[in-house]
């Protein structure tokens, strides 16, 4: 028997009550699937008192930050919160982040609790995910960390971080994998109904490729008429023309004001369309390639999981909408 190791997640004021119940369900279970209490429990505050989440359910942490009965911290995670990217930085909570992680066997995040240990400095020169609503922001505020925006979770050294919400699970999920074994973490993922190893990454779950157009009004209204129909002939020639811009002038222009070159946003125009019509779960993967400007059925699947990192069939089975009609 060895002693339990310690699970602190660190939960502040407006946390995603997910990030933390989450995890913590799948460290319990795995105490009782390992017939051992080989996890130690606990909620800590940023101050005093009950954390209100953003649900509005309130938690009663286990410690404060600071708290000499917190002990030796085996595993430290920091939940995250909606709007969590537009925080103010906490001097107190940083300290103790700076202090405590070092001490630990390896430490991380859910969801965007990255931004509360990048603003901490612990994310510099690391390879992190984080949810893919703020992924582009994290990597802008903290240029010297590396994001993954379609990982569910990364390994970076000692580090750990996961994408939104219900991604903490996987992450714990992978952490009782690393200290009990696979067949432990198997039974974990059996109790709790949950995939053991996830498939696709969380580009599947981004509606990032249906943002409103951008840049000046001429090529808003371009992108308006490739968004109205995805269908037709896209090529530099052709929207450079409907511009009346040279090919060169007019791919330099979109670059520099949309943020990508023309032919990746009219693909992730497509994808977004075939994701619409693989949601509505009537046309087939052909008539899906032909609606959204795809040469081919194969073509389409190339894109999408390129873009998506699953095949439009595997996309469908899980979003169709049902054919049951509500009361």
């Amino acid at each position: 028997m060895r002693a339990p190791r310690t699970i602190a997640i660190l939960a502040m004021p407006g946390v995603q009550l997910l990030d933390v119940s989450g995890p913590l369900d799948v460290f319990a279970e795995a105490n009782v699937q390992a017939g051992v209490a080989a996890y130690r429990l606990l909620v800590v505050g940023s101050r005093k008192g009950a954390i209100r989440s953003s649900s509005g359910v309130r938690l009663m942490p286990d410690a404060v930050i600071g708290d000499d009965g917190i002990g030796p911290v085996h595993t430290l995670l920091v939940a995250g919160s909606p709007h969590a990217e537009n925080a103010a930085s906490d001097i107190g909570v940083n300290a103790w982040l700076r202090r405590l992680a070092p001490k630990t066997r390896r430490f991380g995040s859910v969801c965007s609790g990255a931004f509360v240990l990048a603003r901490a400095g612990l994310l510099d020169g690391r390879r992190v995910t984080t949810h893919w609503a703020v992924a582009q922001q994290l990597a802008q505020d903290f240029p010297s960390v590396t994001v993954d925006a379609d990982a569910i979770h990364v390994r970076d050294g000692r580090l750990r971080t996961a994408a939104g919400v219900t991604a903490g699970l996987d992450l714990a999920l992978a952490l009782v994998e690393e200290d009990l074994g696979r067949e432990i973490a198997m039974k974990v993922a059996a109790q709790l109904v949950m995939f053991f190893k996830r498939p696709g990454g969380q580009m599947q779950f981004s509606r990032k490729g249906e943002a409103a157009p951008t840049g000046r009004s001429a090529l808003q209204e371009v992108q308006r008429w490739v968004a109205a129909n995805p269908a037709m002939d896209h090529s530099i020639t052709r929207l450079s023309a409907r511009m009346g811009l040279s090919e060169r002038h007019f791919a330099r222009l979109f670059k520099q004001e949309v943020g990508v070159a023309p032919a990746a946003w009219v693909e992730d125009v497509r994808v977004a369309a075939a994701r619409r019509l693989l949601e509505a779960g009537d046309a087939a993967p052909k008539q899906v390639a032909s609606l959204c400007g795809f040469a081919d059925a194969d073509t389409l699947r190339r894109a999408f999981q390129r873009r998506i990192g699953i095949t439009p069939a595997e996309y469908r089975k899980r979003n169709a909408h049902s054919a049951i009609s509500p009361e």
